[in-house]
């Protein structure tokens, strides 16, 4: 990823971190708000849509496909459905900049329509792996070229006739899943999709929500073609993942005492709240309820000593975007933190292993990389200078880690925590961070 020359600087605190926080909207269900209200027949309104630059993209693409998108305030949009079947050909690729949602589940809805279209992304999205979305596709009876290796640009060939498919899921991905499901729509006969483990069902819920009859479990989901969606209007709620360098930073800081609001807390996506409750985290959920058709509460966390554990496998699916946050809980545990089961975080916007990792030890942790993990030996961390390789959720990360660190800490390549968190700074550091 490319994220430019901006550099943060993040200082020990010196004072507890406290505040009744909101962290911007969840950006997995503001990419798939806009797509199903832009397929949708009727004008639906998207409250809480993440203004980062990833779901503005997914906004830009449907534009350029004759989608009109209105927007009267900021989080807010307002989409004039085009129905199933219209959408108009772009009179240029579509840029999906930075993000890989947009990018896979695009590609679903692209290879049942009538036209031809090309899919691009910046440099970091160039090189992430995009075979395990075309190789379904084409059992179903797409036609999509890639680079060799099945890397971006993908040329996505319309005029096919899909057909349903059955299939098994050889690696657990929801972006994956929720491609083909996004294809299904068009297909003639059933899609069945099964998994081999549960992943966050964002798209099967709002699939429902928007009125296209689905069946989902956990760990496969089924639908057929031949149905319409029906505009609905959609309240994202805040996004976990983002709420997670807040857990972690509150949980190190001792007296911290911190509110987090509206979080969304769908079981397939806070892998990291059980993980840090094992390491001994205190953080509670207050007045849970629904938000939008999400499960949402308000996340209280204290400061609380954490030790090491070896983190469940069967937690790693769950919690796969929130994995550099809890690097730097490990590093700062008492004891050892053992992770496995992890592979997809080195074909994130990063190797995401390796970066934590040289971060790490370049604040004097001792962490030895495994292929699909690490070993994570914990204690105190020094100051030093560490590169997140353009990768938003290192960079915050880093941030976290400089709040306990003996010295200040300075994050190289930061620009790109735009595209999921924008004003990370400002809230960060009206909880008690020192970053700039």
């Amino acid at each position: 990823m490319s994220g430019g020359n901006e550099t943060w600087t993040s200082r020990r605190a010196v004072a507890a971190l406290g505040g009744d926080v909101r962290v911007p909207g969840d950006k997995s269900i503001s990419h798939r708000a806009v797509m199903f209200a832009a397929l949708a027949d009727g004008v639906s309104q998207v409250s809480g849509f993440l203004e980062g630059e990833d779901t503005r993209a997914t906004a830009r693409a449907f534009s350029a496909m004759g989608v009109r998108i209105e927007q009267p305030s900021a989080s807010v949009r307002i989409v004039h459905g085009a129905g199933l079947h219209g959408l108009h050909a772009p009179a240029a690729a579509i840029d999906c900049g930075n993000a890989g949602t947009g990018m896979r589940l695009l590609t679903g809805i692209l290879a049942g329509q009538a036209f031809d279209s090309t899919l691009i992304g910046d440099e970091s999205l160039s090189r992430r792996p995009m075979r395990r979305v075309i190789e379904p596709l084409t059992r179903m009876g797409a036609q999509i070229a890639s680079e060799d290796g099945g890397l971006p640009p993908l040329r996505v060939h319309g005029g096919r006739e899909l057909r349903g498919i059955d299939y098994a899921l050889p690696v657990a991905s929801a972006q994956v899943k929720s491609a083909l499901l996004l294809a299904g729509l068009y297909a003639k006969g059933e899609t069945t999709i099964r998994e081999p483990h549960p992943t966050r069902d964002y798209t099967e819920r709002m699939l429902a929500a928007f009125g296209w009859p689905i069946a989902f479990s956990a760990g496969t989901a089924s639908l057929a073609g031949g149905h319409a969606l029906r505009a609905t209007d959609i309240v994202v709620p805040a996004d976990f993942s983002s709420a997670a360098f807040f857990l972690v930073a509150a949980s190190l800081v001792p007296g911290s005492d911190l509110l987090l609001r509206d979080v969304g807390i769908n079981p397939r996506r806070t892998g990291l709240l059980d993980a840090l409750r094992l390491m001994g985290a205190d953080i509670t959920a207050e007045d849970p309820r629904e938000l939008g058709g999400e499960a949402v509460a308000d996340l209280r966390v204290r400061h609380a000593p954490l030790h090491g554990v070896n983190v469940p496998e069967a937690l790693v699916p769950d919690m796969i975007d929130e994995f550099p946050a809890l690097f730097v809980a490990a590093a700062a545990a008492s004891g050892t933190t053992r992770i496995s089961g992890a592979s997809e975080l080195r074909v994130k916007e990063s190797d995401r292993i390796a970066v934590m990792a040289r971060g790490l030890r370049a604040l004097g942790v001792r962490i030895e990389e495994t292929p699909d993990g690490a070993i994570i030996e914990g204690g105190r961390l020094a100051g030093g200078e560490v590169d997140s390789a353009g990768d938003h959720r290192c960079a915050m990360s880093f941030a976290v880690a400089g709040l306990i660190a003996d010295g200040a800490i300075h994050i190289a390549d930061c620009a790109n925590v735009a595209t999921s968190f924008p004003g990370f700074l400002a809230l960060a550091n009206g909880c008690g961070f020192r970053l700039g």
